[in-house]
This record gives C-alpha cells, sequence and structure tokens, in this order.
C-alpha cells in the first residue's frame, strides 16, 4: 500500500518527521519436546498418539531473514504442472451482509485449514484486524501516538464519535462442539488489543489433517481510516473477516522449528497471510455497485430489497470487496503469452469520470509489463475503485486482484496530477505481483513487497518515458514545466544523508512514519543502483528468476539476495548492497576533496649530458623556460589557456565520508581531452595524477549520474579555477523539486 496514497510529493514533508518507535517484547512460548511415535509391531494395534504441544509465536521484533529458506520450503517452486496455482492451506466460504446505514457487516463463515506441521495442533489464532479500529486502547492508536505525532502520516485522521470500526467475533465451532477462544498478545502489545485470537480446538489437527470451524461475526465499518471503511454510503470493506494466521514451518524465512506468524495489527505494518479459496455472497441493497476480489458468479440474485453477489477466487491469499450506489463502471480486457484472458474493470464515481479512462489505461499497460518482466499474470480479472470524494484514506490500497486508485476531477497532460494517477495505478497493480504472488510477508520485511514494487513501477514508467512533471496548468501558464526522471525523485524523498532504519527493519520498530516511507524510495534507489552495477539484461533476468521460484510462496529477504546473486553470478557485488542498506543503515557521500595542475617544468641544478655534468642556474633555467614559452605563443597564435610547450600533472584528491562504492572519475582537461579512473577500494581518502599535454580543469565523480544513493551529489565536481556548471545540473534538479513541491501546495 502507498502511504498517503502514493504522493510522492509529500514524501518530501513526511521525511522530515521525527517520532519514537514503540516496542515491546514477549517471551516466545517454549516448545515441548514432541513424543516419538511408536514403532509398529504385531503387537501394536492402535500407534500412541501424539500430544498437542505449544507452538510458539514468531518474535515480537522480527525483521530481516538473511538465512535463505530450504529448498523445499512451502512445498518448494511451483513448475505450473501442479493441480492448483498455489498449494492451498485454507479455504473461506462466507455469507455477508452490508447494512449501509449503520455501516455494518454480519457474517457466517466455515473456515477449512490444513496443518503442513509435523506435529498435533490444539489451538489456532486468528486475525480480527478491525479491533485496531475500536478505540485509543489498541496497539494501531497506541504507535500512532508515537510514530505519527507530528502529523503527516497516513491513518493519522481524528476519530469522531460513532466512527470507530470493530470486529465482534460471536460462536465458533468444531464439528458442532463451541470452542472457546481469548485474546492474546504475539508482540507484547497493550491489554487492551484485541486483533489477536487464541481459539483452543476440541480436537486436535493431526499433522497433514484439516480442520473447519463454523464462525459468525459482526463488523463495524470504521470511517475510512486506513486501508477500509466507509465514506458516506461508499464502503470499502478490507480485513473485514477473522483470519487464520501463518503457521510457518523449519526452513522456512529463518524459521528453525514451527512458529505461529500472527502478529497484532501495527500502525505501519501491513498483511501476510496463507493461499487459499475464497468463496463469497454479498448481500447489498438494491442499486447498490459491488465490485471484489476475484470473478463474480452469475447475476446478482434478488432477496426482497436486496441483491446477493456472489464472487469466487482460488490461489489468493485474502479477499476485499466495495459497495456503492451510483457508481459507474468501465470495462476492457488484456490477452498476453500464458495468461488467461483478462476483464479489466474501473468502477468509478460520476464526479471523478475523468479518472476512469487514465485508470483503465495504466492498469492495461501495466498488465503486459509486468507480465512481460516478470510472469504471466495468473488471474481472469483485475478491478480498480476510484474513491468518492472526501475518502483519499481509502485511495491507494492493494487487495488480490482487486485496488484502489487515486481521484482526480482533471487529468491535464504533464502534471503531477497525470503522473500521480498513472503512478499510483500501476503501483497498486504492481502489489498484486509483490505483495499478492510472491506473497512476502508484510510485516516483517514490507520492504519485499513496497521497496521492490517501487522499483519495478519506476522502471515502468521509465520505459514509458514518462518523468515526473512536478507542475500544475497554473504553473505551466507561467513556463513552469520542471521535470524530473522518475528515480531522481525517489533519491530526493529517500533520506540518504542520514538513514534511520535498515530497509529491510520490521513495519514497526522504527522511528517514525516518515522514516517508514523511505522502505519506498531508499529501497528503489538502491536497487537502481545495483542495477547499474549488474547491468540492466542481468537485473531483468534475475528478477524473472526470483517470480518464478517463489510466486505462491512466501520468500524472505535472505532468500531475494540469494536469487539475485545465483541468477547474476555476482554475489560480491548483491552481497555488498545488501550489507550496507538492508541490513545496515550505511550512506554514501563521496567527494572530489581538492583538484591541483601544474606544469612539469625543466629543474635547474646539474645533470649529466653527454657523458659531462652540466649546471643550470635558477636564472639560466627561468630564461630558457621563457623562451620556449614565447616560441610556442609564436608558434600557437590564439591558443586556449592552459596549453603551452610544457606538460601538464593534474592531481585529484578524493574523500569518502561514508560507505564504499564503486566510483568513476573523470577528468577534463584545457584541450578537450578526458581521462577516468576508477575507484573501488575502501581508501578513506584516494589520489590521482595525469600527466598530459595540457592543464586539468575540472574532476567529477560518477560523470553518467548511475550512483543515485550518494547522499550528497553537489560536492562530486570541482574545477581548478571558480566554475560552477558541474555542480548546477544537479542544483538544478533540486530547484525543480522545490518548484514542483511549490506548485502543488497551490492545489491545497
Amino acid at each position: 500500500m502507498r502511504r498517503k496514497a502514493a504522493r510522492v510529493v509529500r514524501c518530501v514533508a513526511a521525511v522530515a518527521l521525527l517520532g519514537l518507535a514503540g516496542a515491546w517484547a514477549q517471551d516466545a512460548v517454549p516448545v515441548a519436546p514432541v513424543a516419538p511415535p511408536v514403532p509398529a509391531s504385531a503387537s501394536t494395534v492402535v500407534a500412541a498418539p501424539q500430544l498437542p504441544v505449544e507452538i510458539p509465536f514468531a518474535s515480537p521484533h522480527a525483521g530481516f531473514v538473511r538465512t535463505p529458506s530450504a529448498p523445499e520450503a512451502w512445498g518448494g517452486p511451483r513448475k505450473g504442472d501442479e493441480a492448483t496455482l498455489s498449494d492451498r492451506v485454507v479455504s473461506y466460504r462466507i455469507q455477508a451482509r452490508l447494512d449501509p446505514g449503520k455501516h455494518t457487516v454480519d457474517g457466517q463463515q466455515q473456515l477449512t485449514w490444513r496443518n503442513r506441521s509435523d506435529r498435533p495442533v490444539s489451538s489456532v489464532f486468528l486475525h480480527l484486524y478491525l479491533n485496531a479500529f475500536e478505540g485509543e486502547g489498541s496497539l494501531f492508536f497506541t504507535e500512532r501516538n508515537v510514530l505519527a505525532g507530528a502529523g503527516g502520516s497516513r491513518g493519522a485522521a481524528e476519530v469522531k464519535k460513532g466512527e470507530w470500526g470493530y470486529i465482534d467475533l460471536g460462536r465458533v465451532e468444531q464439528d458442532g462442539a463451541a470452542l472457546s477462544w481469548r485474546y492474546v498478545h504475539p508482540d507484547g502489545g497493550p491489554t487492551t488489543d484485541h486483533t489477536v485470537v487464541r481459539v483452543d480446538l476440541a480436537r486436535p489437527v493431526a499433522p497433514g489433517a484439516s480442520v473447519t470451524l463454523d464462525m459468525s461475526f459482526h463488523s463495524q465499518l470504521p470511517r475510512v481510516i486506513e486501508r477500509t471503511g466507509y465514506v458516506g454510503s461508499f464502503h470499502l470493506v478490507g480485513q473485514w473477516f477473522p483470519k487464520i494466521g501463518v503457521l510457518e514451518l523449519a526452513g522456512e524465512r529463518g524459521a528453525t522449528a514451527p512458529r505461529w506468524n500472527v502478529h497484532a495489527f501495527h500502525f505501519n505494518s501491513e498483511f501476510y497471510a496463507d493461499f487459499g479459496e475464497y468463496d463469497v455472497h454479498m448481500t447489498v441493497p438494491k442499486g447498490y455497485v459491488v465490485g471484489a476480489t476475484g470473478e463474480q458468479q452469475g447475476e446478482p440474485v434478488p432477496e426482497g430489497d436486496a441483491l446477493t453477489w456472489h464472487f469466487i477466487q482460488a490461489d489468493v491469499h485474502d479477499f476485499a470487496w466495495m459497495a456503492a450506489p451510483g457508481y459507474r463502471t468501465m470495462d476492457g480486457e488484456w490477452r498476453g503469452p500464458g495468461s488467461p484472458t483478462v476483464k479489466v474493470r474501473v468502477i468509478y464515481p460520476p464526479e471523478y469520470a475523468a479518472t476512469a479512462k487514465p485508470v483503465l489505461k495504466a492498469t492495461v499497460d501495466a498488465l503486459g509489463w509486468f507480465s512481460s518482466t516478470l510472469g504471466p499474470y495468473p488471474y481472469k480479472t483485475v478491478t480498480a475503485v476510484v474513491p468518492p470524494f472526501n475518502a483519499d484514506e481509502a485511495g491507494g490500497m492493494e487487495y488480490p486482484t482487486f485496488f484502489t486508485a487515486d481521484s482526480y476531477t482533471n487529468v491535464p497532460a504533464k502534471t503531477i496530477d497525470e503522473y500521480m494517477l498513472d503512478f499510483v495505478t500501476v503501483h497498486e497493480f504492481g502489489h498484486g505481483y509483490f505483495y499478492g504472488l510472491i506473497a512476502s510477508n508484510e510485516f516483517e520485511e514490507p520492504m519485499l513487497d513496497e521497496g521492490l514494487n517501487e522499483y519495478w513501477d519506476e522502471r515502468m514508467l521509465r520505459a514509458r518515458n514518462q518523468p515526473v512533471y512536478l507542475t500544475t496548468p497554473l504553473w505551466r501558464f507561467f513556463g513552469v514545466e520542471p521535470a524530473l526522471p522518475v528515480f531522481m525523485l525517489e533519491r530526493m524523498t529517500a533520506m540518504l544523508s542520514r538513514p534511520a532504519d535498515a530497509l529491510g527493519a520490521n513495519s514497526w520498530d522504527r522511528l517514525s512514519s516518515g522514516t517508514y516511507v523511505t522502505v519506498y524510495s531508499r529501497t528503489a534507489t538502491a536497487l537502481h543502483d545495483l542495477e547499474e552495477r549488474l547491468g540492466k539484461a542481468a537485473t531483468e533476468k534475475a528478477f524473472r528468476d526470483y517470480y518464478a521460484t517463489w510466486r505462491f510462496r512466501h520468500p524472505s529477504i535472505g532468500d531475494l539476495q540469494a536469487s539475485l546473486s545465483a541468477s547474476t553470478g555476482q554475489p560480491a557485488v548483491v552481497a555488498q548492497v545488501f550489507d550496507q542498506y538492508v541490513y545496515g543503515t550505511d550512506r554514501i557521500d563521496d567527494r572530489v576533496s581538492d583538484i591541483a595542475s601544474e606544469e612539469v617544468l625543466p629543474l635547474a641544478g646539474t645533470a649529466m649530458v653527454d657523458g659531462k655534468r652540466v649546471e643550470t642556474s635558477t636564472d639560466d633555467n627561468d630564461a630558457a623556460i621563457q623562451r620556449q614559452r614565447d616560441a610556442w605563443t609564436k608558434a600557437h597564435p590564439g591558443a586556449a589557456k592552459g596549453l603551452g610547450p610544457f606538460p601538464w600533472k593534474t592531481t585529484v584528491t578524493l574523500w569518502r565520508d561514508g560507505a564504499p562504492v564503486p566510483q568513476t572519475l573523470k577528468v577534463t582537461f584545457a584541450d578537450g581531452g578526458v581521462e577516468t579512473a576508477r575507484w573501488d577500494d575502501t581508501r578513506r581518502w584516494a589520489r590521482f595524477a595525469f600527466t598530459r599535454p595540457a592543464k586539468g580543469v575540472s574532476a567529477e565523480l560518477d560523470p553518467e549520474r548511475t550512483l543515485y544513493l550518494d547522499a550528497n551529489k553537489l560536492n562530486d565536481s570541482r574545477t581548478v579555477e571558480a566554475d560552477h556548471a558541474a555542480s548546477h545540473r544537479w542544483s538544478a534538479d533540486v530547484a525543480a523539486l522545490l518548484q514542483g513541491f511549490y506548485a502543488f501546495l497551490v492545489t491545497l
């Protein structure tokens, strides 16, 4: 999901926010030894049953995983010849009824879950995400007070009377037997947080067996505050049903034994779930337009003054829907190699009709880009929803085959509005790959979704030759039309000079919401620079290989590193970038600290000439030098400054104020000649000398502008004489950003 509805320009302000990360600890429940099975014998009639054991939670501070998963983790790579796209662990059959006046959903749910582990499971854990919005005692609001204390963050809106949201879990049964449940706190948060429950089973689930739970629930949607809710008669119904956590096994994402990965709903956190099947019926009033994850099954069935809509989707790990009266639809279609025919639908309110066509086009274009550069899109539908007026918090959200875009009454060409609408649409569709198909753990490793997706989105816009126009029609009227390459804007919002958090950190152990934003921009910048070092072709192949290996599974950051290393054959380069930025908070700031150029003149003193020692006095030497200069000047009238009868020695001193990274030095001479040198060691400083017929006039690091992680590009160049032309090209980018930001303020 795009923080602040993916408004990149606003990140400029957000990254200035400072806060204090809240963190809580909880001791993991020890794992009891499993009783060994009784060996079969002639006298053995029934083997002794295994005793249920307590399975611990994942660490409350779990983050990046360095150790690659086992080759057969999550059932091994999907080869394409399996009966199903994913290894379906869970299925949901839900009957839901929306009361639009009360903004509630009443549901009956049948959940079937398969125990993939080698031990019996006596308790399961369910997410009740909507309880994050039930009151200020939730972990969500507790962290919000710290992380978004300075404002400027998504999810920071005031909740007024009657606007809270919650989910009440009713009866829970296993084969007709009522089950007990209680709230638990896997991350050690406040006892007033009710976003995770433990359900104790009447009978344990044996290894490899499945359990079916029947339950009822009542969901009160909040006024849209984060990812879900209502505005007026518009309802975005996300994270609305009891959802089972993920039981990870040894060899999966760094686990050494089975563990429940079922974190509470943190302020910055997103989601993580098993692949499965969803069969959902939604009953809503007549006259409402409905869109949802998956494929609609026939026409809605009348039921008094209501209609019941039916949607099915398999091989996904979440389900969301929307319902609103008076909405319109715009349909399209996409076909591509290896994919089914994809029906594309945009659902939009009349006031934002201008948004529908650009959203449809960007979605179709994104289908082509992601399918050709990563792998074929495997589903038959994509639905994009345009939120209504005053529902910004509902924009820029992603769920499988279903996302929300941004809303504009007008989309002029070459403006920030055009760029943002295209970017948000591409970004939210792109989540269908990095969050949806490559189902990483967004709780613990948000970089694998938000960061990788941001990078791939910008690659698409770069391939479309679509820069960022940081302006509005009003500013264009006055001739202000700054445009930046997409990755330039990313580096400018990435807090490169003083990173607070490692990119691979989890979503909640962050200094502030402002520093969390850099999961997007700093990851995109780091991968941009990695691509420059690996090569475009090698990088594209590596990401295709990553997708092929990890689609319909749950990779870790360690798996990403291993995949990129193996595919490119350049593990040292990949490791350096990961060590510096993913696992650490290194910064880069290399600079040209000095450049000096002096003539190499004959020297006074004695020397052997034709076997005899000859002495040249200082005066004689100076006179000889002058005669040679005069003769050269006479022979070369109008020659450029910095040329002459004697060679020049130019010495350049470089200084490193951060982590080492390979650099290219370019030195330009008075005759137009150029010399380059590579600085690819770990020295704090380095000195390079060049002797040529002409005087050196300037020195510049990164002349091709490929190293975007350098925190200060204005000190990358220096001239022998005062001339700021080399640095002006970088300062011009800053000026363009400021112009665009001021232009953006005009629209507020």
